[in-house]
């Protein structure tokens, strides 16, 4: 137990998707699901990782499903960085609940509730052991918070950005339609794009490539997932270069594919 406990990360990228946070209730934010997440980030705190986080809103609001109604996308896509915010404050507040440092930068200005972002005052925020939440996205339309997410790990300099999800990892097909979807246990970016696997955009998987950007896909709801994930357990779907260590424990040959289930 004393080894899991030793972090193979020292500073993280957490990417939380806005649906996670609704819950059972189908929209808004669940208050028993943002707790359990507060839990097992102050679990990082207490490790001494440094930990930075995007959020998506798509529990509020989806620019991309407004724009498809026949809303403008610019103005769809902003009131998307809104919903971002918004579940920004409801995780800083459900953190500082629990004695947890946190600060919100926002990308878009609004002295009152979020520190503007500067990457900067963001990494010195890190170093000393806050928690960074970076809202709005990147305060562009047309871009994903995926995208935001990949782009502030950089800026920040994240060892690796970890995507949370409500599955296991990557499959090859929906897992909730298909009983023998595959899971795959190690993937590069190309292979990523390749297959058209839509864990993310095209873009945030394009920048993680150009940057050498670890990504590692796993389930969320399983109970110290996050934890295990970030002391180096194999756990979940690892995205690197060919050849890249990834994690604590090297994937042996031929362990790249298992069954779901």
């Amino acid at each position: 137990m004393a080894d899991e406990q030793k972090p193979f990360y020292k500073r993280i990228l957490l990417k939380l998707s806005g649906e996670a946070f609704q819950g059972s209730q189908g929209y808004g934010i669940d208050g028993e699901v943002l707790r359990t997440i507060a839990a097992s980030i102050e679990e990082l705190i207490t490790l001494n990782v440094e930990v930075a986080i995007v959020i998506g809103g798509g529990n509020i609001f989806r620019g991309l499903n407004a724009a498809a109604s026949g809303m403008d996308r610019a103005s769809a896509d902003y009131m998307g960085m809104l919903a971002t915010v918004m579940n920004s404050l409801a995780l800083q507040d459900a953190l500082e609940q629990r004695g947890v440092y946190t600060r919100v930068l926002s990308a878009i200005e609004m002295k009152e509730v979020a520190e503007p972002y500067i990457r900067r005052r963001a990494t010195r925020h890190l170093e000393k052991g806050r928690v960074v939440i970076f809202a709005a996205g990147t305060g562009n339309p047309y871009f994903t918070t995926d995208t935001a997410a990949a782009l502030r790990a950089m800026e920040v300099q994240a060892e690796v950005l970890l995507k949370a999800t409500k599955v296991a990892g990557i499959y090859d097909r929906d897992p909730a339609k298909h009983s023998d979807a595959v899971l795959y246990k190690r993937l590069t970016y190309l292979e990523v794009l390749a297959r058209g696997l839509k864990v993310m955009d095209s873009t945030a998987i394009s920048l993680c490539n150009e940057n050498n950007l670890p990504i590692i896909v796993f389930d969320m709801l399983t109970r110290d997932n996050i934890r295990k994930v970030v002391c180096g357990e194999t756990i979940g779907t690892l995205v690197a270069p060919e050849g890249h260590p990834g994690r604590g424990q090297a994937i042996a040959d031929g362990e790249e594919l298992s069954h779901a289930g």
